[in-house]
């Protein structure tokens, strides 16, 4: 059984998921009007994980005996300087992502609850993969600068972008 604090951390949680997945897909629209195909099925798929992850905890807090709430969202950004700036928004968010997770996972061992401690911990290892997926595209962004022919190869590239990250262990 879920205590109430752990009950209200992890439905703040499921709101920073779903708004998530707003941003993203926000983003992903932004792209696609100007043309960016690559990056905007990239975010599409981001949109998607990022709702993903949300049912994964509204199933969680259920499965425990709570009830996961569905709230009213802040609307994300819909413009964009460039897709630079938007790459850095995109960094940005996932560090405060992970910031949040920490403080979930720091609430469950306050609360002595090991069941969400272990749960929360395939989301450690997931934001650890999140910010070196978008630092990576971030320094690839910064590499192409204002070369058109680079954005294009980049554009086309994004989608088989794999980045090998510590939380999935050694590269073999």
């Amino acid at each position: 059984m879920l205590s109430k604090t752990i009950e209200a951390a992890l439905n703040k949680q499921i709101r920073i998921e779903a708004e998530s997945s707003q941003a993203y897909l926000a983003m992903a629209i932004w792209a696609e009007v100007k043309g960016l195909e690559g990056i905007s099925n990239f975010m599409y798929d981001q949109s998607d994980e990022e709702r993903t992850h949300m049912l994964k905890l509204v199933k969680f807090v259920n499965e425990r005996g709570g009830h996961a709430h569905i709230s009213e969202l802040n609307a994300p950004s819909v413009t964009f300087s460039s897709y630079k700036e938007m790459f850095e928004k995109l960094l940005e968010h996932e560090i405060f992502v992970s910031e949040s997770i920490n403080d979930l996972v720091h609430i469950s061992l306050q609360e002595k609850d090991y069941a969400t401690h272990n749960f929360l911990q395939w989301y450690v290892s997931e934001q650890i993969e999140e910010e070196a997926t978008a630092r990576t595209i971030l320094d690839k962004v910064k590499m192409i600068g204002d070369d058109k022919g680079g954005l294009y190869l980049f554009d086309r590239d994004i989608q088989q972008l794999t980045v090998n990250s510590a939380a999935q262990g050694p590269a073999i």
